[in-house]
């Protein structure tokens, strides 16, 4: 299996940049992370900390 070196980086991120544009690419960056957040929090059951649990309750019933 071959490994991905510096170069195919640096060919994906301009391909990236020429698809999408230099404004938009950090945002892109950014909601990517997040849903990757999102996603391994979700898989590994974490709460965010920030809410409070009655929060956390009345989201969980509005799901059901």
């Amino acid at each position: 299996m071959p490994s991905i070196g510096p170069m195919e980086l640096i060919i994906v991120l301009a391909i990236a940049l020429i698809v999408v544009g230099p404004k938009k690419l950090p945002e892109l960056g950014k909601s990517l992370g997040g849903g990757m957040r999102e996603f391994k929090d979700s898989i590994t059951g974490k709460v965010d900390a920030d809410l409070e649990p009655a929060s956390i309750e009345t989201k969980t019933a509005d799901r059901v």
